[in-house]
């Protein structure tokens, strides 16, 4: 039986992440038209651009809007395919987004920033460096020198969130985007997850509450960034004449990062890398039993969080080995890279979800 069970996961992991990423509820109405936004300033080398989307919530029955990020590469070599809806057996379905060597077939959407319904042209993958189109970035070069400019011609304006249907876009996947399919891909990352649940839990962001206009650029920093970090100038590089394809995709480790209090730039891959959980201020409400109330809910978690963090720290510890190669030092460095981030955005999760819990001010009686 565990054989058994052992091979489901291994089939379920290998089929495309355009099957498991269709939801299974069918909507009947579409999504509202794409806002517009603006894009925050690109962290550092090895980030690439997920544009918003809006996504559903089938407990409340209403659409979400779900900010774009810039969310850190799984493995080097990669690129991000968004998720679209699209028109089947008279209702509206959601094509989950995925990983993988070659930017797929995303419904014709015109999100912006480079996919502008087909393909990518937002930047490409050179010599273990993404290269970033300026003309279509927001990127410092004061910071990130890994950059190129040409100009991509957007002709088509329209704000439509949805492929086939009524008022949808009328596009089908060619054969190129038919085979990108069945390429390998990787799902969401788990910081693309918990930023996904992290917009589905604020009711401003529903489109019943902001009528399909939401208040955009709430994320002003990476997915799985430290808020606490900015990435430092990078040494810069020049492209070659053209990518080389085929060559299997390396691990990435965490781009170097420096504090704010202008330390020397360090990688952050353990917990300990990770500055000191900041305690909030203070709540002020005037309800002292109330503020107490969300002291000690602030308390608790700090503790909870902390002691997770040390656990994590002596989980990683133990799997350090004093005669391993420098490959399998850099493999483990990446994973422990990866379940640092996933804990830390994991923990602002929840800092977040409690922040919103904070108890109102009292008005004040007039006399």
């Amino acid at each position: 039986m565990r054989t058994i069970r052992t091979l489901l996961v291994f089939l379920a992991l290998a089929l495309p992440a355009a099957l498991f990423g269709q939801i299974s509820v069918s909507i009947m109405i579409g999504p509202p038209a794409l806002p517009v936004y603006e894009q925050p300033i690109c962290p550092g080398d090895g980030y690439l651009w997920t544009p918003g989307y809006w996504a559903y919530d089938d407990s409340v029955s209403d659409y979400f809007w779900v900010d774009g990020a810039w969310v850190m590469a799984p493995e080097e070599g990669l690129l991000w395919t968004p998720g679209y809806w699209g028109w089947r057996d008279g209702g509206f379905f959601f094509n989950d987004g995925y990983w993988g060597p070659e930017v797929g077939f995303y419904g014709g959407i015109n999100y912006g920033f480079g996919y502008f319904g087909e393909g990518y042209g937002g930047g490409r993958w050179d010599r273990g460096h993404f290269f970033y189109n300026r003309s279509v970035n927001n990127v410092d070069i004061t910071r990130n020198h890994n950059v190129y400019n040409t100009v991509i011609e957007n002709r088509n304006e329209n704000r439509v969130s949805f492929n086939g249907g009524s008022g949808g876009i009328s596009v089908r996947a060619t054969t190129q985007q038919e085979s990108a399919i069945r390429q390998r891909h990787l799902p969401p990352v788990a910081a693309q997850t918990e930023h996904r649940q992290a917009a589905r839990s604020n009711p401003e962001l529903r489109a019943t509450s902001n009528h399909g206009k939401p208040a955009t650029g709430t994320t002003t920093l990476p997915v799985g960034y430290n808020d606490h970090q900015m990435a430092p100038p990078q040494r810069a590089t020049q492209p070659s004449p053209s990518p080389v394809r085929g060559a299997e995709p390396q691990p990435r480790v965490e781009a170097p990062v420096m504090h704010s209090d202008n330390a020397p730039p360090r990688a952050v891959i353990h917990p300990k890398d990770l500055p000191p959980i900041a305690r909030p201020e203070p709540s002020n409400s005037g309800n002292i039993r109330a503020d107490q109330k969300y002291q000690q809910q602030q308390d608790k978690l700090t503790t909870k969080q902390t002691q997770e963090r040390q656990n994590l720290q002596q989980k990683q510890d133990s799997q350090r080995r004093p005669n391993a190669n420098p490959a399998q030092i850099q493999q483990l460095d990446q994973r422990h890279s990866e379940q640092t981030q996933q804990q830390s955005q994991k923990h602002q999760a929840q800092q977040q979800s409690l922040q919103t819990r904070q108890p109102k001010a009292q008005p004040k009686k007039q006399q």
